[in-house]
């Protein structure tokens, strides 16, 4: 699969972040909104990065999940 069709899919899933790929192949992702305090504690991140689609995918789940339900 290509990575245009990983970035398209991967942003459907998570249409509060902004999802890319570097120029040196990395996987990345930022949140739309700035985080409270609550989410800071918790470990969320406003940005992440990953290797690959999968990883990535795994870092978003594990920062919706420390986020917290949605507003």
């Amino acid at each position: 699969m290509s990575f245009d069709r990983h970035l398209a899919e991967i942003a459907l899933e998570y249409p509060h972040w902004t999802i890319w790929r570097s120029d040196a192949g990395r996987w990345w992702a930022t949140r739309h909104h700035p985080l409270s305090a609550e989410q800071r504690d918790a470990g969320c991140a406003m940005t992440i990065d990953a290797d690959d689609p999968e990883g990535l995918r795994e870092q978003l789940r594990d920062q919706e999940r420390r986020a917290g339900p949605a507003p």
